[in-house]
């Protein structure tokens, strides 16, 4: 694997998701990068914060800013364990995203079942990587809970 890889980075996004399990939130992770620097991580919070806006998409979202000092993420990646709701999809793009990487399709409540073009129309989405791990440990999570 080399270092600075698309799964370098996903890999990092799922140690997050594994956190978010450990404190018995839906196991999702996020992390931002910008020039190959992780410049937000953060997972699933919703239950913590008592918030259900705590996505981990949303939280990392309000890191990257904070770091960056500017609302537009131009230039940065997101990589997150599960395919974003609509709310945090819309947020990316008014964050203005440069590029989008999720492992796992959630076909209940992804922003897909209603097309890309809730993104910014310059953001590049990709999908698929470690879907596998990531939907094993959703599946895994909501399996103890039932």
């Amino acid at each position: 694997m080399d270092l600075f890889s698309d799964e370098y980075f996903m890999k990092k996004a799922f140690e997050e998701a594994k956190k978010a399990r450990e404190e018995n939130e839906v196991p999702v992770g996020a992390i931002i990068v910008s020039n190959n620097i992780v410049i937000a991580k953060a997972h699933n919070q919703v239950e913590t914060l008592n918030d259900p806006t705590a996505h981990a998409e949303i939280l990392a979202i309000t890191a990257a800013a904070n770091y960056l000092g500017s609302k537009y993420l131009e230039n940065c990646t997101l990589f997150v364990t599960l395919e974003p709701c609509m709310m945090c999809a819309s947020a990316l793009n008014w964050a203005k995203i440069d590029r989008v990487v999720y492992a796992a399709e959630d076909s209940k409540n992804g922003f897909m079942k209603c097309g890309k073009q809730v993104l910014h129309p310059k953001t590049k989405l990709e999908f698929g990587l470690m879907d596998e791990q990531s939907s094993m440990l959703l599946k895994d999570f909501f399996k103890g809970k039932r």
